[in-house]
């Protein structure tokens, strides 16, 4: 991933965001009519792609990225949350032993019909280790470190009524819209 289309990508969600106008709707915007975005969830997608001991990790780099956006939207009096989610997960989780070290992994099946586990690595800590290279400028970013592969959603197995297997779209949606209901 080029450095430069992070950084663009932050601005562009920054200025984005000011299309929606953000905020609460209070009687007299009801009133006439005015429709404001009270609440904003900003979501890293594909979380199945990693162990969920990475997913508070993924969470915190995707709010430092959108840091500029979220803070205008809770400016605007909006509610926002960032949230690592998977509509549909392809994976399970799993522990593979490398050179002698257990490693958190996870499992699924490529798009060949394989089956197959990786370690993708692990996302710093700190987010602006990886955000600040991409925010100065730098050509290559990311690349080759964290390794995603291709996976084939799970075979249908599932009873009539059940839902398909995800991560936190559940909490997504109650965030969103729960009290509407």
């Amino acid at each position: 991933m080029q450095a430069p289309a992070v950084e663009d990508m932050r601005r562009t969600m920054a200025d984005i965001l000011s299309a929606f106008r953000p905020g609460r709707a209070g009687w007299l915007s009801q009133l006439l009519g005015t429709r404001r975005v009270e609440r904003i969830l900003f979501a890293a997608t594909k979380a199945d792609h990693l162990h969920h001991i990475q997913h508070p990790r993924l969470t915190n780099i995707v709010s430092a990225m959108l840091r500029e956006a979220r803070d205008r939207a809770d400016f605007a009096g909006a509610r926002t949350e960032a949230m690592s989610i998977a509509a549909l997960r392809c994976t399970t989780e799993d522990i593979i032993t490398q050179d002698g070290e257990e490693l958190p992994a996870v499992r699924g099946r490529l798009m060949d019909g394989r089956q197959a586990s990786f370690y993708p690595g692990e996302l710093p800590l700190n987010p602006a280790e990886i955000l600040n290279p991409a925010m100065q400028g730098a050509s290559d970013w990311l690349d080759g470190d964290y390794a995603v592969m291709d996976l084939a959603p799970a075979p249908n197995t599932l009873r009539p009524g059940d839902g398909p297997p995800h991560i936190r779209l559940d909490r997504a949606a109650e965030f969103l819209i729960g009290d509407r209901i």
